[in-house]
């Protein structure tokens, strides 16, 4: 199935409509699981909805949780549990028990495993799998998503719920997703913005020669809906 192209003026656009659309699953659902990512367009949106959405959604609803994380504690600056927590979590009246983060600070090998252990408790199984509302993505400028790296194109065919990565320049360890769950979810949205990403961004929508190198074209729900939101410099 092609996925869905949606493309707008800006970054704060963007991040708008995405969070039109949250509220609007969040007033015919019962619960949603959500996926979170990090990075510059989730920090829009993550604001947007904590101003012009604070009351409008029943936080009660979501369950956050988080496609990949570095293995750094829950206060340090490259935490991406920490950057939805100073620009979302405290600005809504939101219960501590639908927060399900990613525990960095834990030893990377045990914490993939527990993490695992906590999406089969918590997520309804679809083909064995844990099955997300939806999965948050951002797109690397060389083309990984989550922490799934070019160098471990491994972790998208995994049988592992989630694994531990390893950036290909600083080593720094991360829990990710792996391909198989990012895949099995009921929708999954790329937010891309700015003029970096739109060369990966064409060769992968396009299927350019070469796109299969990059993980972000391995990324194709076979239970439901891929969306790409982009900003036109990134389109």
């Amino acid at each position: 199935m092609s996925p869905e192209i949606k493309t707008f003026p800006t970054p704060a656009e963007v991040a708008w409509a995405f969070a039109q659309m949250l509220y609007d699953k969040s007033q015919t659902a019962e619960r949603l699981n959500i996926a979170l990512s990090g990075g510059s367009t989730p920090k829009l949106l993550f604001d947007i909805l904590a101003t012009d959405f604070k009351t409008a959604i029943d936080w009660k609803k979501i369950h956050f949780y988080w496609g990949d994380e570095r293995c750094v504690p829950p206060n340090h600056e490259e935490s991406n549990y920490l950057m939805t927590r100073k620009h979302l979590f405290e600005h809504i009246e939101l219960p501590q028990s639908n927060v399900h983060r990613i525990l960095g600070e834990d030893n990377a090998r045990e914490e993939a495993e527990n993490y695992g252990n906590i999406l089969i408790d918590q997520l309804p199984t679809v083909d064995a799998l844990p099955q997300f509302d939806l999965i948050m993505l951002g797109l690397g400028e060389d083309g990984h998503t989550a922490s799934i790296f070019p160098h471990q194109m491994e972790l998208l065919t995994s049988e592992e719920i989630c694994a531990v990565a390893n950036h290909p320049t600083s080593g720094q360890k991360r829990v990710t997703l792996t391909g198989p769950v990012i895949n099995n979810a009921k929708a999954v949205a790329f937010l891309v913005t700015g003029a970096g990403k739109q060369d990966k961004v064409k060769a992968i929508l396009q299927k350019a020669d070469g796109h299969e190198q990059y993980p972000a074209a391995h990324i194709n729900p076979s239970h439901g809906k891929l969306a790409w939101w982009l900003d036109e410099a990134g389109s």
